[in-house]
Order: structure tokens, then C-alpha cells, then sequence
């Protein structure tokens, strides 16, 4: 299995740091070669154009941008979604990079 690059986006990249751990910590249980980085809302267009993105998941608290980010990635291919409320409040890694294979596997 080639590597994932999953990208998680939230108001500020802080609190999903603890998140990108988690999932991180699960992939490597799993077996899973995945870089997966947080990055704040406002950091995300850069990252979208300077690395090789699999898939895009965004933090409950700017669920509202969803719109903007399939406009931008209408073009690139790359799948979006939300991450539970409930994975993401009870940073549950092994769900969240699930979530993220599930979308990237079509």
C-alpha cells in the first residue's frame, strides 16, 4: 500500500495536533504508511498547493467551510468530509483515519 497523505484541517491546527497523534499512532499499529499534518483554515490553500494531498478532512468547528473546500478541490480530485463530532471530541484516532482510508478507497 503506497503512503496516505491525510490532511486535517481546523480553525487553528492546535487542538488537532493531539488528533494527528492519535491517527498516527493507529496507522503505525495498522501497519499503514500515512503522513497525516494539521493545519489551521487559514494554512490549508498553501498546503493544498505545495503538497500531494489523498484527502481532506475538516474539524467540527469550521464544518461550515465544507462548501468553500469542495469548490476548491472540485478540480484536484481529492475527498472531503467532516470528522464526527464524537471521534473528534473524544479524539478517537483509529476512527478518524477510517474515516480518511474509507474516503480515499472511494
Amino acid at each position: 500500500m503506497s503512503k496516505k497523505t491525510i490532511m486535517l484541517v481546523c480553525s487553528a491546527g492546535m487542538s488537532t495536533s493531539m488528533l494527528v497523534t492519535k491517527m498516527q499512532q493507529a496507522a503505525d499499529d495498522q501497519g499503514i504508511d500515512a503522513e497525516i499534518f494539521a493545519v489551521g483554515a487559514s494554512d490549508a490553500d498553501n498546503n493544498l498547493a505545495t503538497k500531494d494531498v489523498d484527502v481532506l478532512l475538516l474539524g467540527p468547528q469550521v464544518r461550515f467551510m465544507k462548501g468553500q473546500f469542495e469548490a476548491k478541490l472540485a478540480d484536484k480530485g481529492i475527498p472531503l468530509d467532516v470528522i464526527d463530532m464524537k471521534d473528534y471530541g473524544t479524539m478517537n484516532g483509529k476512527n478518524v483515519l477510517n474515516q480518511a482510508l474509507g474516503l480515499i478507497e472511494g
